[in-house]
């Protein structure tokens, strides 16, 4: 038995690795693979410059700033730049390489210019950095497949993010107890949501006013089927809906990325992103507040709400599905690859079912989203690197449904409805959630990465040795059916026109 559950865990942990699992803290750096030469200017800038591009897709996917630094500095030192210098803050990347007394430094800067999310990006950059680990690549070629990962389309077409986002709104509805008149609700206006926003943003408005729209709009269905609900026969909580609205609303923010800053060190690229969240999660709560106060204008007004929600044992099951969809439906949204979906599923099912277990033994809500999110960032970023998943993509996605999207609707119903204790008290649980799952995914992806990190092998990689006839840009970003560090295994081609431009 004990032989049993050795080779289950093993089969669990795997052989494969994030690219992040193969820098040993405090270790010399690994040996140069095709080292360039230190006293020319142009060789070490684009080598810096590549170095740069790498960190800035995964700066703008939600990577945290230390991750980056740390990214930032093996591609360097891949190519013999090894005394450099990184610094990575909100949006902009610094890099400087000295090169002993007698030569200047060289110094590159990059600025991050944040755009729609796309963890397929961020996929294909992490087996790029693989790919020059292994395959001591030139960094001209580098460059062109890095250039070419930046400039490729979304994988989907825009209409299946709209379609997941809506399927994400409405499992969520679900995971709050809503039946299927509330999914649908959900569904509908969280498409109207997306569609009206990628509107907003093809001209320009700040993402402050587009999460303002999305709040506004999530609460008008919800209230004016509720208002009609006894002519119409049906039987409505527009809770539910609003709530589901917000999380999705949420969904987009860097919440893990700017708590792991500030536990990892990095404390001004923490605030700059908290106080981010901070501003947008505000443009939801002034857009919900608007529409409630125009609602109750017209003669609408919404059904007073608890402090707490529970839910019977029976609906356990529902629940864990709900929550494995709407995490697998947000990293499609986020337009991650297939083959990262069904690990999604199961981190977001996993993290659902602990909560809910936790509901019934009376369990705080922030120690059992904690636990949660923990366990999410240790089983789910194993899984991920079985998949060759960026463990950051199942983190997000997994705890995604747990973010506390009712807790903040009743803070805000709160003090607009003169329950001001009541609505505080929910605010403050919904910050106390929102952190203790941040801090969670960090501390379980901190585990799982001491469980897969190897040391790196200074001897030369036998790719020195072979054939480079074989190496086209075009093939840096899809791994080979087996070993993914297997120097001598023929790639394949990466499509870049399956999707649409961004937008």
């Amino acid at each position: 038995m004990r032989e049993y559950i050795a080779s289950l865990g093993k089969r669990l942990a795997g052989s494969r690795r994030a690219t992040i699992d193969t820098i040993e803290p405090f270790e010399p750096a690994v040996s140069p693979r095709q080292p360039v030469d230190l006293t020319n200017d142009a060789a070490v800038t684009e080598v810096l410059d590549l170095a740069i591009k790498v960190g800035a897709v995964l700066l703008d996917s939600g990577t945290g700033a230390i991750d980056t630094q740390t990214q930032v500095r093996f591609v360097a030192s891949i190519y013999g730049v090894e005394n450099c210098e990184v610094d990575v803050t909100y949006n902009t990347i610094w890099v400087s390489a000295t090169r002993g007394g007698a030569m200047p430094p060289v110094t590159a800067m990059k600025s991050v210019h944040y755009r729609s999310l796309d963890f397929t990006r961020l996929a294909a950059v992490d087996r790029l950095v693989r790919k020059i680990r292994n395959l001591a690549i030139d960094p001209d070629e580098g460059h062109q497949v890095i250039d070419a990962i930046i400039a490729a389309p979304h994988p989907y077409r825009r209409w299946v993010a709209t379609l997941a986002w809506s399927s994400m709104a409405a499992a969520l509805s679900v995971l709050l107890g809503g039946g299927w008149l509330v999914a649908v609700v959900a569904f509908l206006t969280t498409a109207v949501i997306d569609r009206t926003n990628r509107l907003l943003n093809k001209i320009g408005t700040p993402l402050f006013f587009q999460q303002m729209t999305g709040g506004f709009i999530a609460v008008i269905p919800a209230a004016v089927v509720y208002q009609n609900q006894e002519s119409l026969g049906l039987d409505l909580m527009p809770s539910q809906v609003i709530a589901a609205g917000v999380v999705v609303l949420l969904s987009g923010l860097s919440l893990v990325g700017s708590v792991q800053d500030a536990i990892t060190g990095a404390p001004i690229t923490g605030c700059a992103r908290f106080f981010e969240l901070l501003i947008m999660t505000g443009g939801i709560i002034s857009g919900v507040g608007i529409a409630i106060t125009l609602m109750e204008a017209t003669g609408i007004f919404l059904p007073t709400i608890t402090s707490t929600t529970s839910f019977d044992l029976a609906t356990t099951p529902a629940r864990v599905i709900a929550g494995g969809l709407a995490a697998a439906a947000f990293a499609l949204a986020s337009y991650a690859e297939t083959r990262a979906l069904p690990t999604a599923f199961f981190g977001g099912a996993m993290g659902a079912a602990i909560v809910s277990v936790a509901n019934h033994f009376t369990v705080g809500p922030v120690i059992s989203a904690g636990i949660a999110a923990a366990m999410v960032g240790l089983v789910g970023g194993l899984l991920a690197r079985r998949a060759l998943t960026p463990p950051l993509v199942v983190a997000v996605a997994g705890i995604t449904p747990l973010l506390p999207g009712l807790a903040i609707y009743r803070g805000l119903y709160g003090l607009l409805s003169q329950q001001t204790i009541e609505g505080l008290t929910a605010i403050g649980s919904a910050i106390g959630v929102g952190c203790s799952l941040a801090a969670g995914v960090t501390l379980g992806e901190f585990i799982a990465r001491t469980l897969r990190r190897p040391r790196i092998s200074t001897r030369p990689t036998r790719a020195l040795f072979t054939a480079r006839s074989a190496i086209r840009p075009g093939r840096m970003t899809t791994d080979p059916e087996g070993d993914p560090d297997a120097v001598t295994e023929p790639f394949r081609e990466m499509d870049l026109r399956p999707g649409l431009s961004e937008g």
